[in-house]
């Protein structure tokens, strides 16, 4: 017979209960108490019964995560400081994977074999919130939004990002702008082009039609997205991308075209991920704070588990537009224009940003 509380309970010289209380981090029990049944559990080899503390909490300790596949950089940036979060409450995630080609797996999120649900690719109709809220199981939505039902969410400012890359774009003096962006059945691609549409409407430039392309917010999008926008007349000489990933594609197909960046093409992204200042890119793109849009997204979802009447929350975060080395005036190497409105901006040096 393996090794049980009790055994651990009795090494430590408290009661089981408290052993319990102890390894789950509960109240009620001093510090000195918690390390002498941690260093007991060590000593004997215990390891917790999952199955023990599902019939005794009713509860699983285990969230589920939906992602896209980890080779797109945006996914790995925000569940870092995810599963850190939930992990400080005492929660192991489970990562459960969105390929896009077909429907996520159901089961693993209804069988009752999870506490909660951060869903991070669900598209504006998806049938999965629905499902999530009837069968009564906690979820929250980061960086995205969904027709229905009302749910918890976190998202960045995707329209008032959109917004400033398109006064910056005009102040530089492009005039012929495209845009690469993602899919109009997501949130984040439909309000990152409804804001820079509507931004460059007010400062009297039409984005034509045929200058924008929707694909998955993936390198291949924004490298394919680049050829073909290269065959217009006239070649547009600013680039507004859904997101990094889209850009740094765009770039790589620029370089592979001879296309000097910025000098013939102005890239914009969005999402700040690590790889976007990096030296090789040093991408112009609009910030959001992803680690704190991962971490409250645990807090948000955590707040849900305790309390499940709480009033449902929306959280935007603010978008901020950071100028590295990917942007221009038309046919110009050096960087003049300022922006029209009063958005925030970030230039940023090797010693790092510094508002202007």
């Amino acid at each position: 017979m393996g090794v049980t509380s009790h055994d651990v309970a009795r090494l430590a010289g408290v009661s089981q209960p408290t052993v319990s209380r102890a390894l789950r981090d509960q109240a009620g029990v001093s510090a000195a108490t918690r390390k002498k049944v941690r260093e007991a559990a060590r000593a004997l080899g215990y390891v917790p019964s999952q199955a023990g503390r599902t019939l005794a909490t009713q509860t699983t300790g285990r969230i589920g995560i939906v992602s896209a596949e980890l080779t797109n950089p945006f996914y790995p940036t925000v569940l870092e400081p995810l599963h850190d979060a939930l992990a400080e409450a005492g929660y192991r995630t489970i990562l459960i994977t969105d390929r896009g080609d077909h429907p996520v797996e159901l089961e693993p999120l209804l069988n009752g074999s999870l506490d909660g649900v951060v869903l991070t690719t669900t598209e504006r109709g998806s049938s999965l919130p629905y499902e999530l809220a009837r069968r009564g199981v906690p979820f929250v939505l980061l960086n995205r939004v969904v027709d229905g039902p009302a749910a918890d969410e976190i998202v960045a400012d995707n329209r008032a990002g959109a917004a400033q890359v398109a006064e910056l774009l005009v102040s530089l003096g492009h005039r012929t702008v495209a845009a690469i962006l993602g899919p109009e059945c997501t949130s984040t691609g439909d309000e990152r082009y409804q804001g820079f549409r509507e931004r460059l409407a007010e400062l009297g430039i039409r984005l034509d039609p045929r200058y924008v392309l929707r694909g998955p917010f993936s390198e291949a999008n924004g490298r394919q997205g680049l050829a073909m926008l290269t065959r217009l007349r006239p070649r547009p000489t600013a680039l507004f991308c859904g997101n990094d990933v889209i850009a740094l594609g765009a770039c790589n197909a620029a370089r592979a075209l001879g296309i000097e960046v910025p000098r013939d093409l102005t890239v914009v992204g969005f999402d700040d991920i690590p790889m976007a200042a990096w030296d090789t890119f040093a991408l112009t793109t609009v910030r959001t704070d992803l680690g704190a849009m991962a971490r409250t997204a645990a807090a948000l979802l955590l707040r849900r588990i305790q309390t499940p009447d709480a009033p449902v929350s929306r959280v935007v975060l603010p978008a901020t537009i950071v100028r590295r080395r990917t942007d221009a005036p038309p046919g110009r190497r050096d960087r003049l224009g300022v922006l029209l409105s009063a958005g925030p901006v970030v230039t940023e040096s090797l010693d790092g940003p510094a508002p202007v």
